[in-house]
């Protein structure tokens, strides 16, 4: 991996992975420009560590700037990224905002917190991709929250679907990419450690309170002791969202 080093096990497997499905799904073309959505987590500041392998090693050159919307609920909760990024030379735009404070106040009556800040700030990272004139937007969502939305639209809105790892928008001038889509979380997590990024709290009032977490443990519940089950579950859907983006390709 060049001037990378010597990758573990977990990480040459979410760097090789995620190459697969920008491979099979032409995920992003010669002169790309991706935003990459950052939120400080372990999966987008994963994606990020990963995507930057992956620029190093594709056969055409890409652009890569992070965007990083930080809700309000800490000011400073982003100084680990903006140094990290620094230090790198990766562009990037980091601003403050009220959107989490608010989704918590009597503003917001109809909908859950979760869904209008993460309305809000979507609105502002498409926004951006307009200002900086970039071709991506690439979110780090990974397999089990693939998972996660397919049974939370099949039990709440009888929808059979999960998430798309490549959609068009604006009428395909924007492109909408999750480049981690194929990665267990554990995988992730074990990578992020091993790279030992500089990952920071959550501190939204309502993490792990959502109904998404209820779901995810309710999945987690039903395979525990038995990871044919929960094999079986990820393959079947992760080979529904991938042929599905293939078509729309």
């Amino acid at each position: 991996m060049g001037s990378w080093g010597k990758l573990t096990f977990a990480q040459k497997t979410c760097v090789s992975l995620t190459g697969k499905l920008m491979q099979s799904t032409d995920m992003v073309q010669k002169n790309s420009r991706i935003g990459m959505a950052i939120s400080g987590g372990v999966d987008s500041f994963a994606m990020l560590q990963i995507m930057l392998i992956r620029q190093a090693i594709m056969p055409f050159p890409v652009e890569l700037m992070v965007l990083h919307v930080n809700p309000g609920f800490d000011p400073q909760s982003h100084a680990p990224l903006a140094q990290w990024c620094a230090e790198r030379g990766v562009p990037t735009h980091i601003e403050l905002t009220d959107y989490g404070p608010r989704a918590h106040s009597d503003e917001n009556r109809k909908r859950s917190a979760c869904f209008y800040c993460s309305r809000l700030r979507r609105k502002r990272l498409f926004e951006l991709c307009a200002q900086y004139n970039l071709t991506h937007l690439a979110f780090g969502h990974n397999a089990d929250d693939n998972v996660t939305t397919y049974f939370m639209n099949m039990l709440q809105n009888g929808r059979a679907e999960g998430i798309s790892a490549s959609e068009a928008f604006f009428g395909g001038t924007l492109q909408v990419i999750r480049p981690t889509l194929l990665l267990e979380k554990r995988m992730v997590k074990a990578a992020a450690r091993q790279w030992e990024l500089p990952i920071w709290e959550n501190t939204c009032p309502s993490n792990g309170a959502t109904k998404r977490d209820d779901i995810h443990e309710w999945l987690k519940s039903a395979w525990r002791g038995n990871t044919r089950i929960k094999n079986n579950i990820f393959h079947a859907i992760q080979r529904q969202q991938v042929d599905l983006t293939r078509k729309k390709v």
